[in-house]
């Protein structure tokens, strides 16, 4: 169809090939993020038997198998900048990133897709209704995983593509015809940027951190406090919990909003627009990796230990469970938090640096 439409319509078709590529882009990190993180392929289980020797050695294992994760991307997303490059400019990188996008209606329910076979398996556990419903919903939980860190992996890919676009916008606007790695302004850009998403990314899991804790506090406070909580006579306090979560979360994204936002103004108008120019690159670069690689290791360090709990390496309660649990714990925040995070900051930093550039000349 949309061949059809771009050669009747008089248009260059090379704007056809550019979508093509982004699209064929988007399948591969949708398959090779599946065999990362499911529980059926070698990755995932290489992480359950690392289990087996401690804690240490699961989430040693974990972060292996995410770096490696982000070969495959990277290397797609390349491939797919230089086509849309050849056959239409840096306007095919931008098509590049509509055709990843193509599948949105997929990726959005796919996406949903885990969330909901997540809280699914949680009322399942709370409601007790017994080990076939609870092993079911299990299943259907390690699937979930993996079709969210799919849907991460389509954002990711797109995320970067429109950041391109978005940067050959900022060198018109700037007039940046030629970036040079051997001047000084632009080095120093690249290693401000290639640091400001893990700066992004440390705030983002400090924040997990510090609301867990509010909330172990409060549970511990509430066992303490209410009569007949630790004999189940009593209920507890919901919504406190809630409230607390809801409260720091808002609290705690403050210094990652401004750290996006006032990050390229700084830059900017500090070293100027070379320099700033040098800081979306870099951003761009270690943001994407980094994204893709705590999403995936999140999504298999969760399927680890759902693959531990369907009755392989001792099953629920073991200790290779016990060591998969504390892998499960550092991945919530990689693959809930930090790493869909990364794809706002990129293109925010992106957004921010073209709106200031003519006040900035």
């Amino acid at each position: 169809m949309l061949f059809l439409f771009i050669k009747y319509q008089g248009f260059d078709i090379g704007i056809f090939y550019a979508a093509l590529a982004g699209l064929i882009a988007g399948v591969l990190i949708g398959l090779f993020t599946e065999y990362y993180t499911s529980n059926r392929n070698k990755p995932t289980q290489s992480i359950a038997i690392a289990a087996k020797t401690g804690a240490g050695t699961n989430v040693i294992q974990g972060l292996a198998v995410g770096m490696l994760s982000t070969l495959i991307p990277v290397v797609s997303v390349s491939i797919a900048v230089l086509i849309a490059y050849k056959f239409a400019g840096l306007y095919g990188i931008a098509i590049a990133g509509v055709g990843m996008l193509a599948t949105l209606g997929f990726t959005l329910a796919i996406e949903t897709y885990g969330a909901v076979a997540d809280n699914a398996a949680g009322i399942s556990e709370m409601a007790k209704a017994g080990k076939d419903v609870r092993e079911k919903t299990e299943l259907l939980d390690a699937v979930g995983n993996t079709t969210a860190a799919i849907g991460k992996g389509f954002a990711i890919g797109s995320a970067a593509l429109t950041a391109l676009a978005l940067f050959a916008s900022f060198t018109q606007i700037t007039k940046i015809d030629v970036m040079s790695i051997s001047n000084p302004d632009v080095i120093i850009g690249l290693f401000i940027g290639g640091m400001l998403p893990f700066l992004f990314s440390s705030f983002a899991m400090q924040a997990v951190g510090k609301a867990a804790s509010e909330i172990v506090e409060e549970v511990r406070r509430q066992w303490k406090t209410i009569k007949g909580l630790n004999k189940g006579k009593a209920k507890p306090d919901y919504e406190k919990c809630i409230a607390i979560s809801t409260q720091s979360a808002l609290k705690q994204m403050i210094m990652p909003s401004l750290l996006a936002i006032l990050s390229p103004i700084f830059i900017g108008y500090a070293f100027g627009v070379q320099t700033l120019g040098g800081l979306l690159v870099g951003s761009i670069v270690t943001g994407f990796s980094l994204a893709i690689f705590m999403a995936n290791s999140g999504g298999a360090w969760d399927n680890a230990k759902k693959y531990i709990e369907a009755g392989n390496f001792g099953g629920k309660g073991s200790d290779a469970h016990k060591a998969a649990v504390v892998g499960d714990t550092v991945g919530d925040p990689f693959k809930d938090t930090a790493g869909p995070s990364l794809n706002i900051l990129i293109k925010l930093m992106s957004i921010v640096a073209i709106v200031s550039a003519p006040l900035i000349l």
